[in-house]
């Protein structure tokens, strides 16, 4: 070389070999940091295939030990549950969602007996149940009734606490909801049992497509975005982590996630000491497949990519429906 690099300048021998590399990151990806959402099917023998969500499918009960048992035998540590009623009929109030002999509440006691080490979430929401498709009750005109709605959000929790869930996940961004669940469990014995995990800052994406597929989910009017966060909110993202933090969340969940590395880096330096997770949503995972089989780039590679992201933004919780592969490429 011409001239002399300054010391200070010469970094690529720090980085230089595949272990050398390895070391740059404050975090490594185990096992242990992935969750595994399962869609669960009031068909009880079930086991169908979501088109735009490749390798995905919805489980019957009776299918449910047979798809679980393998991926556990490879270190499957924890799950959450989406209920998909297709045969029973919805109603305003989301009534189905902590039905005794629906597909939730037999799959949590199910889980519990045969695998009782795996660790079993269960989301909580109502628009999978209701027959206008919102995640709470509304008003005449079409709008949110947060009272009610908030009162139901807390009921289906506890109930999924009281048929033996690990953890409840309240996804549907209703304000207050996290404070009234966490007062729920507590009054009733389960604040020391059950853990909090807070879709804090959930925003209105178009990213949920696929899902919305899977579990039947979609409004039959308007949409979500009074109640999901505009994508463009910084700001209004950091107040819905603090409040959620303030009101009792143990664990604290930023959804989407490669679109939103901004805001999970904020999640962890405005609330360090939670438990920080993150949903890699369904179109950014169908995204990833398609880019793969459309010979873009390699699917493992690619995937391990979005997930050093996660853990470099912050993130200690992953949940992905890339986990049974993540299963056999960490072994």
């Amino acid at each position: 070389m011409d001239r002399q690099l300054d010391i200070s300048s010469v970094l690529q021998g720090g980085y230089a070999t595949p272990l050398t590399r390895e070391l740059q990151a404050e975090r490594h990806l185990t096992k242990s940091m992935l969750m595994y959402p399962i869609f669960i099917t009031d068909e009880p023998d079930a086991e169908t295939v979501i088109q735009s969500l490749p390798g995905q499918k919805r489980w019957g009960i009776n299918k449910l030990k047979g798809f679980l048992e393998p991926l556990v035998k490879k270190g499957l540590r924890s799950v959450i549950l989406f209920g998909v009623p297709l045969l029973a009929k919805k109603d305003y109030c989301g009534t189905l969602a902590d039905d005794p002999e629906g597909p939730v509440i037999q799959a949590i006691k199910l889980i519990r007996k045969e695998f009782p080490d795996l660790v079993v979430a269960c989301d909580v929401c109502l628009c999978e149940y209701t027959d206008h498709g919102h995640c709470g009750l509304l008003n005449e005109d079409g709008t949110i009734f947060m009272a009610p709605s908030v009162k139901r959000i807390a009921e289906v929790a506890l109930n999924y606490a009281k048929a033996g869930a690990h953890m409840v996940a309240p996804s549907d961004m209703m304000d207050g909801r996290i404070k009234a669940i966490k007062e729920a469990l507590i009054a009733h014995g389960y604040g020391n049992r059950v853990n909090l995990m807070a879709y804090s800052a959930k925003f209105a994406t178009s990213l949920y497509g696929p899902f919305r597929e899977a579990a039947g989910s979609a409004p039959s009017f308007g949409n979500r975005k009074c109640y999901q966060l505009p994508p463009n909110a910084r700001g209004l993202a950091k107040r819905a982590l603090l409040r959620d933090a303030n009101e009792g969340a143990d664990i604290l969940m930023v959804k989407p996630g490669l679109p939103y590395l901004d805001i999970i880096s904020e999640a962890r330096t405005i609330c360090p000491n939670h438990p920080l997770a993150v949903y890699q949503v369904s179109g950014e995972y169908a995204m990833i497949v398609a880019g793969a089989n459309a010979g873009v780039y390699d699917l493992k590679t690619m995937a391990f990519e979005s997930m050093e992201c996660f853990l470099r933004a912050g993130c200690t919780l992953v949940l992905t429906y890339f986990t049974p592969d993540f299963l056999d490429w960490l072994s």
